[in-house]
């Protein structure tokens, strides 16, 4: 009886949950999705408003690129399935070598107040330039596109990895730092006992900030860059603008957002798995 009990308990709070879950996480994103649909549907009914409708957008692009978005008709005729992959693929190179790099350098210059001293200055000003700027000294160093959009993903996204990784090392306890001396923790030991763990926190910071410029970088840099590419469709869109090809590049922004959102939850997904509770 008592198990009988506890266990409709037990269901009711876990019905309870998902109805909490559902009220605060659901509904209020879906309504407001309503809304702006509708504003923007209702601005489309005004004649000097040239962008396409919701409506409008949806039945313009539904085939192929929604319901095909890997079709394939040569060379950079490809659906958005395609164009995206081609995008990620390189952020996933450029972001990789910014975070070896970026932890790395992070590592060291958070350990050693002279050097800190010497380049977080330096970083400052680097960190402000916006991606498209490297471009042309990426192009001039590279002289191909690949590399070059490459290059910019990684000077884009490596700041924000290289300053909370220091960031992170400054902040260690004073109290670890007397354990470490008391279990006389040295090299790989400090490393891998002390450091590494305390620094992950603020590590998965810099990686949610970078894995997003990553994304806004390779977009701007393939505009620019062509081939195939998420950011190329959209600049080969606009520079044939019709009424179809401007509901292309909206279904590309879509595409584009919804994307940028689920390499944010994976960064922060990992980070649950990895960053202790009190540390978060």
């Amino acid at each position: 009886m008592t198990a009988t009990l506890g266990s409709r308990t037990r269901k009711k709070s876990k019905q309870k949950d998902i109805t909490k879950f559902i009220s605060k996480k659901v509904i209020p994103p879906i309504v407001a999705l309503g809304i702006f649909l509708l504003i923007w549907q209702l601005l489309c009914l005004n004649p000097g408003f040239k962008l396409p409708g919701p409506i409008e957008t949806v039945t313009e692009t539904w085939d192929p690129f929604i319901i095909n978005p890997f079709f394939d008709n040569g060379e950079s005729d490809k659906g958005l399935g395609w164009q995206i992959l081609n995008s990620l693929g390189r952020v996933g190179i450029g972001f990789s070598l910014a975070v070896v790099v970026g932890v790395a350098l992070g590592m060291l210059v958070g350990s050693n107040e002279l050097i800190y001293n010497a380049v977080d200055p330096i970083f400052q000003v680097l960190r402000t330039v916006p991606p498209l700027a490297w471009l042309p000294i990426s192009l001039a160093a590279f002289q191909q596109a690949n590399p070059s959009a490459l290059f910019v993903i990684f000077i884009t996204s490596i700041w924000p990895i290289i300053l909370n990784t220091t960031v992170g090392v400054q902040q260690i306890p004073q109290d670890y730092r007397n354990v470490a001396r008391v279990l006389k923790l040295k090299g790989g030991k400090y490393f891998f006992k002390i450091l590494f763990p305390a620094t992950v926190p603020y590590i998965f910071t810099g990686l949610r900030i970078g894995i997003g410029l990553s994304w806004l970088a390779i977009v701007a840099a393939e505009m620019l860059v062509g081939g195939v590419g998420i950011g190329s469709f959209i600049w080969d869109a606009y520079n044939t603008t019709t009424e179809t090809n401007m509901s292309e590049i909206i279904i590309a922004l879509v595409y584009v957002g919804l994307v940028g959102l689920a390499l944010d939850r994976i960064v922060a997904f990992i980070a649950t798995k990895l960053v202790p509770e009190d540390k978060k």
